[in-house]
């Protein structure tokens, strides 16, 4: 399986970024996701995707090399693009390839500048007062941190995907490389479910 350098480990560093607390990154990211999706139309994308780059560029992580990293789920944030191109609108696919690109450059500024025990505790503290209603802080942890874990199989799965298309001389289409990409995807994670099942981790 091809081996992805990002969204897979916490890169040490001195950046500002890396010094930032884990609480206040993840309130970023999660502001910026909403921004993003409440506000529409192609130039908050490209304004989201600007300061996307930029924290890229000040986190030490090399722009180039994020880039060559994340190409192939960046190749599928533009198949997703020409989609809406060709169905709706060349404003709808500049602003769904500005935002796709940009959030996924921000959760790679976040998870590799970030330790993973840091961003599980954040999320532990913030959602402690929520206990009396109901909610399990650790569960939600858990959840988390199996997201961050899969993103990097989710990446492979899309490159080996991509890999296929093209070894049948279907890289150009959409149906050839999404379809299998989504089976394997959502096979994985009925595997995992099956799996916390067993240990009880689905239990009440």
């Amino acid at each position: 399986m091809r081996q992805l350098p990002l969204l897979d480990a916490h890169r040490p560093g001195t950046s500002w970024l890396h010094r930032l607390p884990a609480g206040a990154k993840l309130l970023g990211m999660l502001a910026a996701g909403v921004v993003v999706i409440v506000l529409r139309g192609p130039l908050t994308g490209v304004g989201a995707l600007a300061v996307a780059l930029a924290l890229v560029a000040s986190s030490g992580l090399g722009l180039a090399d994020t880039l060559r990293a994340l190409r192939s789920l960046l190749l599928l944030g533009l198949l997703v693009g020409l989609y809406h191109l060709l169905q709706r609108s060349w404003a709808l696919a500049a602003e769904q390839v500005t935002d796709l690109v940009a959030l996924i450059l921000l959760a790679t500024v976040v998870t590799t500048t970030t330790p993973v025990d840091a961003m599980l505790d954040a999320i532990v503290r913030a959602l402690g007062p929520l206990r009396s209603l109901g909610v399990r802080p650790e569960r939600v942890a858990l959840a988390f941190s199996l997201v961050l874990r899969s993103i990097p199989l989710t990446l492979a799965v899309a490159a080996e995907t991509a890999d296929a298309a093209r070894a049948r001389g279907l890289g150009r289409s959409p149906r050839a490389l999404l379809t299998p990409m989504v089976i394997r995807t959502v096979a994985h994670a009925r595997v995992t479910g099956e799996a916390l099942h067993a240990r009880g981790l689905g239990d009440d």
